[in-house]
């Protein structure tokens, strides 16, 4: 067997409608299938929803026996640290049927009011704190597409035209 097997995906055999009728049967029977694929969807999220019903009770009772023994085993060990960790020695400690760990958790920065901060640190000349973006304005190069022809990996998209199709649906009131 090679290294990496290239799967190429299989073509779709498709028959094209040849006439005017043959298009509206088969935007018809697009419509059908649309339906017929919701309808399994919400088959499949009403069966979702009972299995979750059924179940949630037990789980939710099964998470606040974890939390309970997760709180007192925490609160024993925060109390005899120093013991589990040789003096601070180590930050693990093996419990025969399981390891407790204290992780020290990264440094990180949380902003409130950020517009309000932004113009504090430039007040007070802490710039090299701020970060400028510089991106392109895509509106303003479709405003102006003869300014900036002929400039190397830039490039405007024009008359792409998509195909859509909508079989007709009633709304039930």
């Amino acid at each position: 067997m090679s290294k990496s097997a290239r799967v190429k995906a299989p073509a779709l055999a498709t028959v094209a409608p040849q006439s005017r009728d043959e298009v509206a049967a088969k935007i018809k029977e697009l419509g059908d299938l649309q339906r017929t694929a919701a309808r399994e969807t919400a088959d499949m999220n009403d069966a979702i929803a009972v299995i979750t019903q059924r179940h949630q009770p037990a789980l939710e009772s099964l998470d606040l026996a974890m939390r309970e023994i997760q709180t007192g085993v925490q609160t024993w060990c925060e109390s005899h640290r120093d013991e589990l960790t040789g003096g601070g020695k180590t930050k693990t400690a093996n419990l025969v049927t399981g390891e407790i760990q204290w992780r020290q958790r990264p440094p990180s920065v949380r902003v409130r009011a950020q517009e309000m901060v932004i113009e504090t640190l430039e007040k007070l000349g802490l710039g090299r704190f701020l970060r400028v973006k510089t991106e392109i304005n895509k509106e303003a190069v479709l405003a102006d597409p003869d300014a900036v022809s002929g400039i190397v990996g830039l490039s405007i998209s024009t008359g792409v035209e998509d195909f859509v199709i909508t079989p007709f649906e009633q709304q039930a009131a």
